[in-house]
């Protein structure tokens, strides 16, 4: 089984290469390649940055968007998108002005809002709370950084910082985390080990 971990420079493939490899994947195509993409059993979005230069990396990479949506819209293969991977599945985020997104799950991606005794970013440990069944989201405790957050359609998890905020979105083959389960330990190896055995 081939896993397609997407390079396009705004990404922490090494430690998402490791968290895969610790749960159990064998096979992992870290590229920038779209027929690589084209041909794996699964693919994996990373994103570390501002929402709007993580999209512009993606779409810089000649045929990447098209491929990953041959393979993941068209034929089905089971996708996990990563923190700001995971924000890139909304219509558009707002982060340094307005950008588009890749519109597979209606949304948009906003700024977190300060409140009394709550900062900003939401940095370190919370409670990731399933919002809907999910054969990968479990209860638990995992590891977010981030000062944007998605809000739409198809939340299956929050966490509370101030208020709820999304913690995963997914519909179909389709699965995002906002938090990073490469940092989260045991309860993130163990996502992704479900992830690995996941058949939508």
């Amino acid at each position: 089984m081939t896993i397609a971990l997407i390079d396009y420079g705004a990404g922490n493939l090494h430690s998402v290469h490791n968290a895969l490899m610790a749960a159990g994947a064998t096979d992992i195509a870290v590229t920038d390649d779209p027929e690589t993409v084209r041909r794996a059993d699964r693919v994996v979005l990373p994103g570390v940055g501002a929402f709007g230069a993580c999209a512009k990396g993606l779409r810089g990479v000649s045929g990447m968007v098209d491929a990953i949506e041959e393979r993941v819209l068209t034929r089905g293969a089971p996708f996990l998108g990563v923190c700001v991977g995971m924000q890139l599945m909304a219509d558009s985020g707002e982060e340094f002005g307005t950008h588009p997104g890749l519109g597979w799950i209606s949304g948009t991606v906003k700024a977190l809002t300060p409140a009394p005794g709550i900062r900003v970013p939401h940095m370190g440990w919370n409670d990731v709370v399933p919002a809907a069944a999910h054969p990968l989201i479990e209860p638990g405790e995992a590891y977010f950084l981030h000062s944007f957050a998605f809000t739409g359609a198809h939340v299956i998890a929050t966490s509370d910082h101030g208020g709820p905020v999304t913690a995963a979105i997914g519909r179909d083959n389709m699965v995002g985390v906002q938090f990073h389960p490469e940092k989260s330990q045991r309860y993130g190896i163990a996502l992704l080990e479900r992830f690995l055995a996941w058949r939508p």
